[in-house]
């Protein structure tokens, strides 16, 4: 009677962890913050606080620093946490490389409109290709579409329906199943995720130029998802090897990062022509 019980407590303690991952996933994986702690213009950039609507009738806060001249334009996918003002950085970065930069907050991040979802940041970047290429009239050609983190699936998906100049992926996983796998290996996760972000999947249907960029010693998205969509990448391809950990690899590595970006920007984008 004592194992019995012991068996049924461990049991509903059991199903109880996986109702729990079943119902919470969107609070395991978004991580946005409303309050904006700068703008480029504490880096002496001169930027336009633009608003992009999206097709459920949301509005998206986002950022436009242009470049003069731009060798093109970079569409920037940030990552789960935070929003749009702590990537300040990140914009430099891309902008001494002579991009303009066009940052957006998903729903529900920074100043958007909304609450975090998958289907949703797919609608987001969605309408922020649409401006660009649209309302702002920037050639599909020119638009390098990045991503890192949970930015790099945002980034993949969309990569993977249109047709950019360039891609590029930092710090990327391979689904979010494969992610929960390597987390919870004690679950049956893959019957539990409701969010799929299915990077590897996507990855097969961009023909756009690809620049994959991973740590070994990242310690949150393992290195070896980063190889695994490198090989599933179709050519051109490149693939990088970063320093440092999941949240600094891109600035440890510096020079090498702007470098190696700059290289794989001036073998798949004609030279700069224009300020957009």
């Amino acid at each position: 009677m004592v194992l019995f019980k012991m068996g049924a407590l461990l049991a509903v303690g059991y199903l109880g962890l996986c109702l729990l991952m079943f119902f919470s996933q969107e609070r395991l994986l978004y991580f946005p913050d409303p309050r904006l702690i700068a703008t480029p213009e504490a880096l002496g950039l001169d930027f336009e606080s633009v608003s992009i609507g999206t097709e459920d009738d949301l509005r998206l806060h986002a950022w436009w620093i242009p470049a003069n001249p731009a060798r093109g334009v970079l569409l920037f996918c940030h990552g789960n946490a935070g929003n749009i003002s702590h990537r300040l950085d990140s914009i430099r970065q891309f902008h001494e490389l002579g991009l303009s930069v066009l940052i957006f907050d998903y729903r529900g991040y920074g100043e958007s409109e909304g609450k975090p979802s998958e289907a949703g940041t797919y609608r987001d970047v969605t309408a922020v290709w649409r401006y660009l290429t649209g309302k702002r009239g920037i050639p599909p050609e020119k638009v390098v579409v990045f991503g890192r983190s949970l930015g790099a699936a945002v980034a993949a998906h969309l990569a993977a329906r249109v047709e950019p100049g360039a891609v590029v992926l930092e710090s990327a996983f391979t689904s979010v199943a494969d992610m929960a796998a390597r987390l919870y290996p004690w679950l049956p996760v893959r019957w539990l995720v409701r969010i799929d972000y299915p990077v590897a999947r996507d990855i097969q249907a961009i023909r756009a130029p690809v620049l994959i960029l991973h740590s070994p010693n990242d310690e949150i998205i393992p290195y070896d998802m980063g190889r695994t969509l490198y090989e599933l990448a179709h050519e051109p391809k490149e693939f990088i090897e970063l320093r440092g950990g999941h949240n600094d690899g891109w600035l440890l590595s510096e020079p090498d990062y702007s470098t190696a970006v700059d290289a794989f920007l001036d073998e798949h984008l004609s030279a700069p022509t224009e300020s957009w």
